[in-house]
């Protein structure tokens, strides 16, 4: 492949999903080294300035970046990157401390559509944020803390002829301590000494359950990455290192928007279905003093690639696959195509995302669904029907979509973010 150097590629990926453990880690994680690397961070609550400049504002779990150039008007056109920085796993429920069988338990929910079965028999963390009275918010994560213990086979004889089947309420509470008298474990305790607050300050969490074991490469030529969070961590990355790349002196506005919540369907105040996207062009217009019929040409003429992890096709399961269309492992980035706009791509978008790949000298393959099993959707769709804005859907191809621990081939990590550099720098 014509990628850029893979192994300093993979080595900043793994550091940035290492710092990324949450949502609210990786918004304040990309902002952090947008920062360090002289973007400016603006306040939502504030007037912003007009002028050109590398900026960055961050909304809950939700961050984004963009480059205005020099020379910008009202109907300069934007490439955006969209992404998202949530994935599936378990949260707190309220009230998260329990107990059974001498044992402390974490009361959780299913976040999202996490494979079950791939949480058990792991050590596990906790990362999120804790919300005080005083209105501030606070970032925590633990080290490894929790796991979910799975019956033993002696007492489920048929688990490995009759499958094993996961109750979400009963059988993925996690355990982290032992009950002692007169000592009850208190986990929200637990994380504000973390966060160094008061417990009894403490009026509200969003705490998700992480995987604890750091992402490793391994196989053959050590092609293959392990790790969780890379759906959809992986398109973020992608994202941050090509807007730090993004020309000052461009012909359109360059943009990183990595949402959350889209494992819950994007329906959120910093989800694609939000108005943050929205709220962030039309502020950057207004500055421009674009009115609405600057507004509509600028978005006529813009475009979004929109980045989430996609399937390649599994060698144990090739009936559950396309029989014609096969991505691979390391073959290159997707293009996600659907006849029913689950993914946002047309002809035109292709041809797009064509150029992109073509101008990075990375390959690419497209991915289709097998008729008979439904078809996942993303953001693009979602940014394509509010907007107006031509969107294509991609992405790294994946094994074990939705695991606590996901696989990818490092070459198809570093080609994404070649590809979606071009596609910022105006390929």
């Amino acid at each position: 492949m014509g990628t850029p150097d893979v192994d300093a590629y993979i080595e900043d990926f793994t550091a940035f999903v290492t710092a990324s453990p949450s949502s609210y880690h990786a918004a304040e994680e990309v902002a952090r080294r947008l920062e360090q690397a002289g973007f400016d961070r603006l306040d939502e609550r504030d007037a912003w300035p007009s002028d050109p400049g590398r900026r960055v504002v961050v909304r809950d779990g939700a961050v984004i970046a963009w480059v205005q150039p020099a020379g910008a008007e009202a109907t300069t056109p934007f490439r955006i990157l969209g992404a998202h920085t949530d994935s599936p796993s378990f949260k707190l429920k309220p009230n998260p401390s329990s107990a059974a069988a001498g044992l402390s338990q974490a009361n959780v929910e299913v976040y999202g559509g996490p494979l079950l079965n791939s949480w058990l028999d792991r050590e596990l963390r906790l990362a999120g944020r804790l919300a005080t009275r005083d209105g501030a918010t606070h970032l925590v994560a633990t080290g490894p803390l929790l796991r979910i213990p799975q019956l033993a086979v002696h007492l489920d004889r048929g688990v490995n002829t009759d499958g094993l089947t996961l109750d979400k309420q009963r059988h993925v509470q996690p355990i982290w301590g032992v009950e002692t008298i007169g000592d009850p474990a208190d986990i929200v305790a637990h994380l504000a000494a973390l966060a160094g607050v008061d417990a009894d300050e403490v009026v509200g969490h969003d705490v998700h359950v992480v995987d604890a074991a750091a992402p490793a490469r391994f196989g053959r030529g050590d092609v293959f990455l392990a790790a969780g969070r890379m759906d959809n961590l992986t398109s973020v990355h992608a994202g941050l290192t090509a807007i730090l790349d993004a020309p000052a002196d461009a012909g359109h506005i360059s943009v990183l928007a990595a949402f959350d919540h889209e494992e819950l369907g994007s329906d959120s105040r910093s989800g694609a279905s939000g108005p943050f996207l929205d709220d962030v062009l039309a502020r950057i217009g207004a500055g421009l003093g674009a009115g609405v019929e600057e507004r509509r040409r600028a978005f006529a003429a813009s475009s979004h690639v929109s980045s989430d992890a996609g399937h390649a096709v599994h060698p144990n399961y090739p009936e559950r696959h396309d029989p014609v269309n096969r991505p691979v492992l390391g073959g290159g980035p997707l293009l996600k195509l659907n006849a029913n706009q689950r993914y946002a791509t047309d002809a035109s978008g292709a041809a797009l995302w064509a150029a992109a790949c073509r101008a990075a000298g990375v390959p690419t393959q497209e991915f289709v669904s097998n008729n008979a099993i439904p078809c996942g959707s993303t953001i693009g769709p979602l940014t394509a029907t509010r907007l107006g804005i031509r969107t294509v859907d991609v992405g790294p191809p994946l094994l074990s979509m939705h695991s606590a621990r996901e696989l990818a081939h490092v070459e198809d990590l570093a080609a994404l973010g070649a590809a979606v550099g071009a596609f910022l720098r105006g390929a």
